[in-house]
Protein backbone atom coordinates (compact mmCIF):
# COMPACT_ATOMS: atom_id res chain seq x y z
CA UNK A 1 0.00 0.00 0.00
CA UNK A 2 2.80 2.38 0.80
CA UNK A 3 4.36 1.62 -2.58
CA UNK A 4 1.08 2.38 -4.35
CA UNK A 5 0.69 5.67 -2.45
CA UNK A 6 4.19 6.77 -3.50
CA UNK A 7 3.49 6.01 -7.16
CA UNK A 8 0.06 7.62 -7.29
CA UNK A 9 1.19 11.26 -7.97
CA UNK A 10 3.52 10.25 -10.84
CA UNK A 11 1.03 10.77 -13.68
CA UNK A 12 1.00 14.51 -12.78
CA UNK A 13 4.79 14.92 -12.99
CA UNK A 14 5.11 15.70 -16.75
CA UNK A 15 2.88 18.76 -16.36
CA UNK A 16 4.81 22.02 -15.93
CA UNK A 17 2.36 24.93 -15.60
CA UNK A 18 4.45 27.10 -13.23
CA UNK A 19 7.32 27.45 -15.73
CA UNK A 20 4.94 28.33 -18.57
CA UNK A 21 3.17 30.89 -16.40
CA UNK A 22 6.48 32.41 -15.36
CA UNK A 23 7.66 32.89 -18.94
CA UNK A 24 4.41 34.06 -20.49
CA UNK A 25 4.58 37.81 -19.56
CA UNK A 26 7.99 38.29 -21.19
CA UNK A 27 7.13 36.10 -24.14
CA UNK A 28 3.79 37.86 -24.56
CA UNK A 29 5.39 41.31 -24.45
CA UNK A 30 8.04 40.30 -26.97
CA UNK A 31 5.41 38.82 -29.26
CA UNK A 32 3.36 42.04 -29.10
CA UNK A 33 6.39 44.17 -29.94
CA UNK A 34 7.34 41.93 -32.86
CA UNK A 35 3.76 41.90 -34.17
CA UNK A 36 3.53 45.69 -33.91
CA UNK A 37 6.81 46.20 -35.76
CA UNK A 38 5.70 43.79 -38.49
CA UNK A 39 2.37 45.58 -38.79
CA UNK A 40 4.00 49.01 -38.91
CA UNK A 41 6.51 47.99 -41.59
CA UNK A 42 4.17 46.05 -43.86
CA UNK A 43 3.61 47.58 -47.32
CA UNK A 44 0.05 48.63 -48.14
CA UNK A 45 1.03 48.64 -51.81
CA UNK A 46 4.56 47.95 -53.04
CA UNK A 47 4.62 50.50 -55.85
CA UNK A 48 2.77 53.14 -53.84
CA UNK A 49 5.12 52.82 -50.86
CA UNK A 50 8.17 52.93 -53.14
CA UNK A 51 6.74 56.01 -54.80
CA UNK A 52 5.99 57.65 -51.45
CA UNK A 53 9.58 57.16 -50.34
CA UNK A 54 10.64 59.64 -53.04
CA UNK A 55 8.20 62.33 -51.85
CA UNK A 56 10.62 64.05 -49.47
CA UNK A 57 13.75 64.10 -51.64
CA UNK A 58 12.96 67.55 -53.00
CA UNK A 59 13.78 68.93 -49.56
CA UNK A 60 16.42 66.45 -48.45
CA UNK A 61 18.80 66.49 -51.43
CA UNK A 62 19.28 70.28 -51.90
CA UNK A 63 19.99 70.94 -48.21
CA UNK A 64 22.32 67.96 -47.77
CA UNK A 65 24.09 68.83 -51.01
CA UNK A 66 24.56 72.45 -49.91
CA UNK A 67 25.94 71.46 -46.50
CA UNK A 68 28.31 68.95 -48.11
CA UNK A 69 29.66 71.39 -50.70
CA UNK A 70 29.97 74.41 -48.37
CA UNK A 71 30.82 72.95 -44.97
CA UNK A 72 32.34 69.58 -45.89
CA UNK A 73 29.56 67.69 -44.12
CA UNK A 74 30.30 63.96 -44.11
CA UNK A 75 27.63 62.76 -46.53
CA UNK A 76 28.37 59.08 -45.93
CA UNK A 77 27.89 59.40 -42.16
CA UNK A 78 24.74 61.47 -42.66
CA UNK A 79 23.23 58.85 -44.97
CA UNK A 80 24.01 56.03 -42.53
CA UNK A 81 22.54 57.78 -39.49
CA UNK A 82 19.48 59.20 -41.27
CA UNK A 83 18.91 55.75 -42.78
CA UNK A 84 18.84 54.24 -39.29
CA UNK A 85 16.51 57.05 -38.16
CA UNK A 86 14.12 56.24 -41.04
CA UNK A 87 13.98 52.53 -40.21
CA UNK A 88 13.42 53.14 -36.48
CA UNK A 89 10.73 55.81 -36.92
CA UNK A 90 8.95 53.65 -39.49
CA UNK A 91 8.93 50.73 -37.05
CA UNK A 92 7.74 52.90 -34.16
CA UNK A 93 5.01 54.98 -35.80
CA UNK A 94 3.77 52.82 -38.69
CA UNK A 95 3.31 55.84 -40.98
CA UNK A 96 5.73 57.57 -43.39
CA UNK A 97 7.24 59.72 -40.63
CA UNK A 98 9.95 61.76 -42.39
CA UNK A 99 13.51 62.52 -41.35
CA UNK A 100 14.41 65.97 -42.64
CA UNK A 101 17.30 68.41 -42.22
CA UNK A 102 16.93 71.15 -39.60
CA UNK A 103 16.38 74.00 -42.04
CA UNK A 104 17.31 77.02 -39.91
CA UNK A 105 20.62 75.47 -38.87
CA UNK A 106 21.31 74.51 -42.49
CA UNK A 107 20.51 78.02 -43.72
CA UNK A 108 22.96 79.57 -41.25
CA UNK A 109 25.65 77.02 -42.11
CA UNK A 110 25.38 77.65 -45.85
CA UNK A 111 25.31 81.46 -45.58
CA UNK A 112 27.87 81.98 -42.77
CA UNK A 113 31.49 81.00 -43.63
CA UNK A 114 32.44 80.86 -39.93
CA UNK A 115 29.68 78.39 -39.06
CA UNK A 116 31.42 75.06 -39.73
CA UNK A 117 30.82 71.42 -38.86
CA UNK A 118 31.57 71.81 -35.08
CA UNK A 119 29.06 74.68 -34.84
CA UNK A 120 26.48 72.74 -36.85
CA UNK A 121 26.78 69.72 -34.58
CA UNK A 122 26.71 71.85 -31.43
CA UNK A 123 23.48 73.49 -32.62
CA UNK A 124 21.95 70.09 -33.38
CA UNK A 125 22.93 68.58 -30.02
CA UNK A 126 21.60 71.58 -28.06
CA UNK A 127 18.34 71.70 -30.03
CA UNK A 128 17.86 67.96 -29.63
CA UNK A 129 18.64 68.12 -25.92
CA UNK A 130 16.05 70.82 -25.30
CA UNK A 131 13.41 68.94 -27.29
CA UNK A 132 14.20 65.75 -25.38
CA UNK A 133 13.74 67.53 -22.04
CA UNK A 134 10.47 69.11 -23.21
CA UNK A 135 9.27 65.66 -24.22
CA UNK A 136 10.16 63.64 -21.14
CA UNK A 137 8.80 66.31 -18.78
CA UNK A 138 5.45 66.45 -20.59
CA UNK A 139 5.79 70.15 -21.37
CA UNK A 140 5.59 69.54 -25.12
CA UNK A 141 2.23 67.80 -24.78
CA UNK A 142 0.98 70.77 -22.75
CA UNK A 143 2.11 73.16 -25.48
CA UNK A 144 0.33 71.02 -28.08
CA UNK A 145 -2.96 71.20 -26.16
CA UNK A 146 -2.76 74.97 -25.65
CA UNK A 147 -2.06 75.99 -29.26
CA UNK A 148 -5.32 76.51 -31.22
CA UNK A 149 -5.87 74.67 -34.49
CA UNK A 150 -6.05 77.89 -36.51
CA UNK A 151 -2.47 78.78 -35.50
CA UNK A 152 -1.22 75.29 -36.34
CA UNK A 153 -2.90 75.54 -39.75
CA UNK A 154 -1.25 78.92 -40.26
CA UNK A 155 2.18 77.40 -39.67
CA UNK A 156 1.37 74.52 -42.03
CA UNK A 157 0.08 76.84 -44.74
CA UNK A 158 3.16 79.06 -44.43
CA UNK A 159 5.53 76.10 -44.61
CA UNK A 160 3.68 74.61 -47.56
CA UNK A 161 3.67 77.87 -49.50
CA UNK A 162 7.33 78.41 -48.64
CA UNK A 163 8.16 74.99 -50.10
CA UNK A 164 6.09 75.74 -53.20
CA UNK A 165 7.72 79.14 -53.76
CA UNK A 166 11.19 77.63 -53.31
CA UNK A 167 10.25 74.89 -55.77
CA UNK A 168 9.22 77.45 -58.38
CA UNK A 169 12.61 79.15 -57.95
CA UNK A 170 14.32 75.80 -58.48
CA UNK A 171 12.32 75.28 -61.67
CA UNK A 172 12.77 78.79 -63.11
CA UNK A 173 16.33 79.62 -62.00
CA UNK A 174 19.66 77.84 -62.10
CA UNK A 175 20.83 77.16 -58.53
CA UNK A 176 24.22 77.21 -56.88
CA UNK A 177 23.66 75.23 -53.68
CA UNK A 178 27.19 75.90 -52.47
CA UNK A 179 26.30 79.62 -52.25
CA UNK A 180 22.57 79.14 -51.70
CA UNK A 181 21.53 81.52 -54.48
CA UNK A 182 20.24 81.59 -58.06
CA UNK A 183 22.66 82.12 -60.94
CA UNK A 184 20.34 83.08 -63.81
CA UNK A 185 17.30 81.92 -65.72
CA UNK A 186 17.02 78.24 -66.56
CA UNK A 187 17.12 77.52 -70.31
CA UNK A 188 14.05 76.07 -71.98
CA UNK A 189 15.84 73.11 -73.51
CA UNK A 190 18.53 70.80 -72.21
CA UNK A 191 18.90 67.99 -69.71
CA UNK A 192 17.94 70.39 -66.90
CA UNK A 193 15.69 72.76 -68.81
CA UNK A 194 12.24 74.20 -68.25
CA UNK A 195 10.64 71.84 -70.74
CA UNK A 196 11.88 68.82 -68.78
CA UNK A 197 10.51 70.23 -65.50
CA UNK A 198 7.14 71.09 -67.08
CA UNK A 199 6.82 67.59 -68.59
CA UNK A 200 7.60 66.03 -65.19
CA UNK A 201 5.01 68.25 -63.49
CA UNK A 202 2.34 67.37 -66.08
CA UNK A 203 3.15 63.68 -65.66
CA UNK A 204 2.61 63.89 -61.89
CA UNK A 205 -0.70 65.74 -62.33
CA UNK A 206 -1.96 63.15 -64.81
CA UNK A 207 -0.97 60.22 -62.58
CA UNK A 208 -1.74 61.61 -59.12
CA UNK A 209 -4.36 64.26 -59.86
CA UNK A 210 -5.21 66.68 -57.09
CA UNK A 211 -5.08 64.03 -54.40
CA UNK A 212 -5.61 60.39 -53.56
CA UNK A 213 -9.40 60.31 -53.80
CA UNK A 214 -9.44 59.49 -57.50
CA UNK A 215 -6.78 56.77 -57.22
CA UNK A 216 -8.48 55.15 -54.21
CA UNK A 217 -11.80 55.17 -56.06
CA UNK A 218 -10.22 53.38 -59.02
CA UNK A 219 -8.50 50.88 -56.73
CA UNK A 220 -11.75 50.08 -54.92
CA UNK A 221 -13.75 49.29 -58.05
CA UNK A 222 -15.09 45.73 -57.85
CA UNK A 223 -13.52 43.23 -60.22
CA UNK A 224 -15.66 40.84 -62.20
CA UNK A 225 -19.00 42.35 -61.09
CA UNK A 226 -19.85 44.24 -64.29
CA UNK A 227 -22.53 42.92 -66.54
CA UNK A 228 -21.48 41.80 -70.02
CA UNK A 229 -23.32 44.68 -71.70
CA UNK A 230 -21.44 47.16 -69.48
CA UNK A 231 -17.94 45.88 -70.26
CA UNK A 232 -17.50 47.71 -73.62
CA UNK A 233 -18.29 51.01 -71.89
CA UNK A 234 -15.47 50.39 -69.43
CA UNK A 235 -12.89 49.27 -71.98
CA UNK A 236 -10.52 52.05 -70.94
CA UNK A 237 -10.78 51.19 -67.25
CA UNK A 238 -7.74 48.96 -67.16
CA UNK A 239 -5.60 51.57 -68.91
CA UNK A 240 -6.77 54.30 -66.52
CA UNK A 241 -6.09 52.06 -63.52
CA UNK A 242 -2.61 51.29 -64.84
CA UNK A 243 -1.80 54.98 -65.41
CA UNK A 244 -3.11 56.04 -62.00
CA UNK A 245 -1.06 53.32 -60.28
CA UNK A 246 2.29 54.35 -61.80
CA UNK A 247 4.95 55.36 -59.24
CA UNK A 248 5.35 58.87 -60.67
CA UNK A 249 7.85 60.23 -58.13
CA UNK A 250 10.03 57.12 -58.36
CA UNK A 251 10.04 57.25 -62.17
CA UNK A 252 11.03 60.92 -62.12
CA UNK A 253 13.78 60.30 -59.57
CA UNK A 254 15.24 57.44 -61.64
CA UNK A 255 15.08 59.71 -64.69
CA UNK A 256 17.01 62.36 -62.76
CA UNK A 257 19.74 59.86 -61.80
CA UNK A 258 20.10 58.75 -65.44
CA UNK A 259 20.32 62.36 -66.60
CA UNK A 260 22.96 63.07 -63.95
CA UNK A 261 25.26 60.49 -65.53
CA UNK A 262 24.44 61.71 -69.05
CA UNK A 263 25.15 65.34 -68.12
CA UNK A 264 28.63 64.49 -66.81
CA UNK A 265 29.81 60.93 -67.50
CA UNK A 266 33.08 61.72 -65.67
CA UNK A 267 31.31 61.36 -62.32
CA UNK A 268 31.80 57.61 -62.69
CA UNK A 269 35.55 58.09 -62.21
CA UNK A 270 34.96 60.08 -58.99
CA UNK A 271 33.01 57.28 -57.30
CA UNK A 272 34.92 55.49 -54.55
CA UNK A 273 33.51 52.38 -52.95
CA UNK A 274 33.42 51.95 -49.20
CA UNK A 275 31.92 53.86 -46.25
CA UNK A 276 33.29 57.12 -44.95
CA UNK A 277 35.21 57.01 -41.71
CA UNK A 278 33.04 57.81 -38.69
CA UNK A 279 34.76 60.02 -36.12
CA UNK A 280 33.64 61.89 -33.03
CA UNK A 281 33.41 65.63 -33.74
CA UNK A 282 35.52 67.85 -31.51
CA UNK A 283 33.45 70.81 -30.34
CA UNK A 284 35.18 73.77 -28.70
CA UNK A 285 33.64 76.23 -26.24
CA UNK A 286 33.44 78.80 -29.03
CA UNK A 287 31.61 76.30 -31.25
CA UNK A 288 29.07 75.57 -28.47
CA UNK A 289 28.44 79.29 -28.05
CA UNK A 290 28.12 80.02 -31.78
CA UNK A 291 25.99 76.93 -32.31
CA UNK A 292 23.53 77.96 -29.61
CA UNK A 293 23.25 81.62 -30.58
CA UNK A 294 23.18 81.28 -34.37
CA UNK A 295 21.72 77.80 -34.74
CA UNK A 296 19.67 76.63 -31.76
CA UNK A 297 17.81 79.88 -31.02
CA UNK A 298 16.32 80.29 -34.53
CA UNK A 299 15.83 76.53 -35.02
CA UNK A 300 14.03 75.70 -31.76
CA UNK A 301 10.71 77.48 -32.52
CA UNK A 302 10.61 75.90 -35.98
CA UNK A 303 11.28 72.44 -34.54
CA UNK A 304 8.60 72.81 -31.87
CA UNK A 305 5.98 74.13 -34.27
CA UNK A 306 6.65 72.29 -37.54
CA UNK A 307 8.50 69.15 -36.43
CA UNK A 308 6.29 68.30 -33.46
CA UNK A 309 3.04 70.29 -33.18
CA UNK A 310 2.20 70.43 -36.90
CA UNK A 311 3.25 66.81 -37.47
CA UNK A 312 0.99 65.63 -34.63
CA UNK A 313 -2.00 67.39 -36.15
CA UNK A 314 -1.24 66.39 -39.73
CA UNK A 315 -0.75 62.73 -38.79
CA UNK A 316 -4.16 62.66 -37.12
CA UNK A 317 -5.69 64.22 -40.25
CA UNK A 318 -4.04 61.87 -42.74
CA UNK A 319 -4.17 58.71 -40.61
CA UNK A 320 -7.32 58.67 -38.44
CA UNK A 321 -6.87 56.46 -35.41
CA UNK A 322 -3.09 56.88 -35.40
CA UNK A 323 -2.71 59.96 -33.26
CA UNK A 324 0.84 60.43 -31.99
CA UNK A 325 1.64 62.37 -28.86
CA UNK A 326 3.81 65.46 -28.95
CA UNK A 327 5.84 63.80 -26.21
CA UNK A 328 6.94 60.84 -28.37
CA UNK A 329 7.79 63.01 -31.39
CA UNK A 330 9.78 65.43 -29.24
CA UNK A 331 11.72 62.57 -27.65
CA UNK A 332 12.56 60.89 -30.97
CA UNK A 333 13.77 64.15 -32.51
CA UNK A 334 15.84 64.83 -29.41
CA UNK A 335 17.47 61.39 -29.37
CA UNK A 336 18.30 61.51 -33.08
CA UNK A 337 20.40 64.62 -32.62
CA UNK A 338 21.85 63.97 -29.18
CA UNK A 339 23.31 60.73 -30.58
CA UNK A 340 24.03 61.33 -34.27
CA UNK A 341 25.45 64.85 -34.19
CA UNK A 342 28.41 63.71 -32.07
CA UNK A 343 29.55 61.66 -35.07
CA UNK A 344 29.04 64.34 -37.72
CA UNK A 345 25.55 63.38 -38.91
CA UNK A 346 23.39 66.23 -40.15
CA UNK A 347 20.96 67.68 -37.54
CA UNK A 348 17.61 66.08 -38.32
CA UNK A 349 13.96 66.37 -37.33
CA UNK A 350 10.52 65.31 -38.46
CA UNK A 351 8.56 67.68 -40.67
CA UNK A 352 4.98 68.23 -41.74
CA UNK A 353 6.13 68.96 -45.29
CA UNK A 354 7.93 65.64 -45.59
CA UNK A 355 4.94 63.74 -44.20
CA UNK A 356 2.61 65.50 -46.64
CA UNK A 357 4.93 64.86 -49.57
CA UNK A 358 5.32 61.16 -48.85
CA UNK A 359 1.56 60.83 -48.36
CA UNK A 360 0.93 62.70 -51.62
CA UNK A 361 2.91 60.15 -53.61
CA UNK A 362 1.39 57.07 -51.95
CA UNK A 363 3.23 56.47 -48.66
CA UNK A 364 0.86 54.90 -46.13
CA UNK A 365 2.97 52.76 -43.77
CA UNK A 366 6.24 52.75 -41.88
CA UNK A 367 7.58 50.46 -44.59
CA UNK A 368 7.73 53.50 -46.89
CA UNK A 369 10.37 55.34 -44.85
CA UNK A 370 12.04 52.08 -43.80
CA UNK A 371 12.62 51.36 -47.49
CA UNK A 372 14.10 54.85 -47.93
CA UNK A 373 16.25 54.28 -44.85
CA UNK A 374 17.55 50.98 -46.21
CA UNK A 375 18.48 52.71 -49.48
CA UNK A 376 20.34 55.44 -47.57
CA UNK A 377 22.20 52.83 -45.54
CA UNK A 378 23.30 50.96 -48.65
CA UNK A 379 24.42 54.15 -50.40
CA UNK A 380 26.23 55.38 -47.29
CA UNK A 381 28.05 52.07 -46.79
CA UNK A 382 28.85 51.43 -50.45
CA UNK A 383 29.51 54.89 -51.91
CA UNK A 384 30.07 57.09 -48.86
CA UNK A 385 30.73 60.78 -49.52
CA UNK A 386 31.59 60.20 -53.18
CA UNK A 387 27.82 60.15 -53.83
CA UNK A 388 27.91 63.96 -53.70
CA UNK A 389 29.47 63.98 -57.19
CA UNK A 390 26.33 62.34 -58.58
CA UNK A 391 23.89 64.50 -56.61
CA UNK A 392 25.66 67.63 -57.83
CA UNK A 393 24.66 66.69 -61.39
CA UNK A 394 21.05 65.81 -60.54
CA UNK A 395 18.63 68.08 -62.49
CA UNK A 396 17.57 70.79 -60.05
CA UNK A 397 14.38 71.48 -61.99
CA UNK A 398 13.26 67.89 -61.36
CA UNK A 399 13.91 68.33 -57.62
CA UNK A 400 11.83 71.49 -57.79
CA UNK A 401 8.90 69.55 -59.21
CA UNK A 402 8.98 67.03 -56.35
CA UNK A 403 9.24 69.83 -53.78
CA UNK A 404 6.37 71.75 -55.42
CA UNK A 405 3.85 68.96 -54.95
CA UNK A 406 5.05 68.27 -51.41
CA UNK A 407 4.48 71.91 -50.52
CA UNK A 408 1.04 72.01 -52.11
CA UNK A 409 -0.03 68.86 -50.26
CA UNK A 410 1.02 70.42 -46.95
CA UNK A 411 -0.78 73.69 -47.71
CA UNK A 412 -3.98 71.82 -48.63
CA UNK A 413 -4.18 70.49 -45.06
CA UNK A 414 -5.28 73.96 -43.93
CA UNK A 415 -8.55 73.82 -45.88
CA UNK A 416 -10.60 72.69 -42.88
CA UNK A 417 -11.10 76.10 -41.26
CA UNK A 418 -14.86 76.27 -40.67
CA UNK A 419 -15.34 79.89 -39.60
CA UNK A 420 -14.16 83.26 -40.86
CA UNK A 421 -12.56 83.90 -37.48
CA UNK A 422 -10.42 80.76 -37.72
CA UNK A 423 -9.44 81.61 -41.29
CA UNK A 424 -8.52 85.15 -40.19
CA UNK A 425 -6.16 83.89 -37.49
CA UNK A 426 -4.65 81.32 -39.86
CA UNK A 427 -3.97 83.89 -42.58
CA UNK A 428 -2.43 86.41 -40.16
CA UNK A 429 -0.08 83.69 -38.92
CA UNK A 430 0.73 82.63 -42.49
CA UNK A 431 1.35 86.15 -43.80
CA UNK A 432 3.70 87.11 -40.97
CA UNK A 433 5.56 83.79 -41.22
CA UNK A 434 6.15 84.22 -44.94
CA UNK A 435 7.03 87.91 -44.99
CA UNK A 436 9.16 87.76 -41.86
CA UNK A 437 10.66 84.37 -42.83
CA UNK A 438 10.12 83.33 -39.23
CA UNK A 439 7.69 80.71 -38.01
CA UNK A 440 8.23 81.96 -34.46
CA UNK A 441 7.14 85.51 -35.34
CA UNK A 442 4.12 84.19 -37.21
CA UNK A 443 3.22 82.01 -34.23
CA UNK A 444 3.37 84.96 -31.84
CA UNK A 445 1.19 87.12 -34.09
CA UNK A 446 -1.27 84.29 -34.66
CA UNK A 447 -1.61 83.61 -30.92
CA UNK A 448 -2.04 87.34 -30.21
CA UNK A 449 -4.76 87.60 -32.87
CA UNK A 450 -6.53 84.53 -31.49
CA UNK A 451 -6.50 85.91 -27.92
CA UNK A 452 -7.71 89.34 -29.03
CA UNK A 453 -10.64 87.80 -30.89
CA UNK A 454 -11.52 85.68 -27.87
CA UNK A 455 -11.36 88.77 -25.63
CA UNK A 456 -13.58 90.67 -28.05
CA UNK A 457 -16.16 87.88 -28.10
CA UNK A 458 -16.03 87.57 -24.32
CA UNK A 459 -16.68 91.28 -23.87
CA UNK A 460 -19.48 91.23 -26.42
CA UNK A 461 -21.29 88.42 -24.60
CA UNK A 462 -21.21 90.07 -21.15
CA UNK A 463 -24.54 91.65 -20.03
CA UNK A 464 -22.71 94.27 -17.94
CA UNK A 465 -21.07 95.75 -21.00
CA UNK A 466 -24.49 96.27 -22.62
CA UNK A 467 -25.85 97.90 -19.46
CA UNK A 468 -22.88 100.20 -19.20
CA UNK A 469 -23.22 101.28 -22.83
CA UNK A 470 -26.87 102.31 -22.30
CA UNK A 471 -26.08 104.22 -19.10
CA UNK A 472 -28.33 102.10 -16.84
CA UNK A 473 -27.14 102.04 -13.19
Amino acid sequence: MESQNLQFPQPHAPQNPPETTHRSPVAGFTAKVVDKVKTNLVFRSKWAELNGAMGDLGTFIPIVLGLTLVDNLNLGTTLIFTGVYNVITGAIYGVPMPVQPMKSIAAVAISDPGFGVPEIMAAGILTGGILFVLGVTGLMQLVYKLIPLSVVRGIQLAQGLSFALTAVKYIRKNQNFSKSKATGNRPWLGLDGLVLAIVCACFIVIVNGAGEEQREQIDEEPNGELADEERPKRSGGNLRKFVFSLPSAFIIFVLGVILAFIRKPQVVNAIKFGPSSVEVVKISKHAWKEGFIKGTIPQLPLSVLNSVIAVCKLSSDLFPGKDFSATSLSVTVGLMNVVGCWFGAMPSCHGAGGLAGQYKFGGRSGGCVALLGAAKLVLGLVLGSSLVKILNQFPVGVLGVLLLFAGIELAIASRDMNTKEESFVMLVCTAVSLVGSSAALGFVCGMATHLLLKLRNFSKDQPCSTIWMHGTP
